[in-house]
């Protein structure tokens, strides 16, 4: 019989929506606040691929990623996911906006995936708790990133790629230093690997 073991600590990111980049310093202040020190940030890309957004935030939209410095413990993203809605709408409010200013995806990397929460059900999402579910946006290979058939229009895109695997990269180099051992669940091909 297999004993269960406790989670591999993983890397918070958040994905920071807006049309206006003036409104991102304080969606970041307040993401500080929360869950610490942002670590590295990556390039604020047109967000192409679906007009989702445009109705309620507009044309123009940019997304850019975070990442923070402290590890966390995998279930903990429900909760995070409902603290970032409710400082979207916190944002949204003290500018008057009739629709969110900033839309707020957080998530977080492992050694061998992206995952991102969402509260929205599809046949491919996993339910955690309290109306939030897991979407499997990438497994990692050893140098770059591998898509799957529902992965977000803008990362079908090369321009976050980079940033993510850096993110990868610094997070098993601290998985190292801290002499954790990594789990690495992603499939391995010739020349892949963690």
């Amino acid at each position: 019989m297999s004993i269960p073991r406790p989670f591999h600590p993983v890397k918070l990111i958040c994905g920071i929506m807006a049309g206006d980049d003036r409104s991102v310093p304080e969606a970041e202040r307040q993401l500080i606040e929360l869950f610490g020190p942002i670590e590295a940030r990556g390039p604020r890309v047109l967000f192409a691929g679906t007009d989702y957004y445009r109705p309620e935030m507009g044309p123009g939209l940019r997304r850019g990623f975070v990442a923070f410095r402290d590890l966390i413990n995998p279930d903990r993203l429900p909760d995070i996911k409902i603290q970032t809605n409710a400082l979207e709408e916190a944002i949204r409010a003290a500018s008057s906006a009739p629709g969110r200013v900033v839309n707020l995806d957080p998530g977080y990397l492992t050694t061998a995936a992206l995952m991102m929460a969402t509260a929205k059900d599809f046949s491919h999402r996993i339910p955690l708790r309290n109306g939030i579910y897991a979407h499997l946006e990438l497994l990692f290979t050893k140098t770059s990133a591998r898509r799957l058939e529902w992965t977000y229009p803008d990362l079908r895109a090369d321009d976050h790629i980079p940033f993510l695997t850096g993110v990868r990269r610094s997070y098993l180099a601290a998985l190292k230093k801290e002499n954790r051992s990594p789990a690495f669940g992603f499939e391995s091909k010739a020349g892949e690997g963690g």
